[in-house]
């Protein structure tokens, strides 16, 4: 079964799932810990990273699945798609650095 968009048109969901595992990872990776140092106990420590998880599965489902548009698919080019990956990694440094700073802090 394939998802499909506000229009009907069926969707490919790899990419959904892809950043729905990757936001799942990393909400559960730091947010106990974080939620831990903020002074959260016991199963507590496991709503923020829950809210975060879910508000980023909404953000993706709306991105790229419900305003996905396949028929403007194509090739990208090598040079565009080397550029959007090494802001991805500098993205995902910077926020992993972001996160680690108040248990550096500590």
């Amino acid at each position: 079964m394939k998802p499909s968009n506000r229009r009907g048109t069926p969707v490919d969901p790899v990419p959904f799932l892809v950043v729905c595992a990757f936001a799942f990872l990393l909400s559960f990776a730091f947010g106990p810990i974080l939620s831990y140092e903020y002074g959260l106990r016991g199963p507590l420590v496991f709503v923020p990273p829950t809210v975060v998880f879910l508000a980023a599965v909404v953000v993706a489902y709306y991105r790229l699945v419900w305003t996905a548009r396949p028929s403007l698919l194509g090739e990208v080019p090598a040079e565009s798609r080397l550029v959007r990956l090494l802001y991805a990694v500098l993205v995902v440094f910077l926020l992993l650095g972001a996160l680690s700073l108040p248990l550096l802090l500590r």
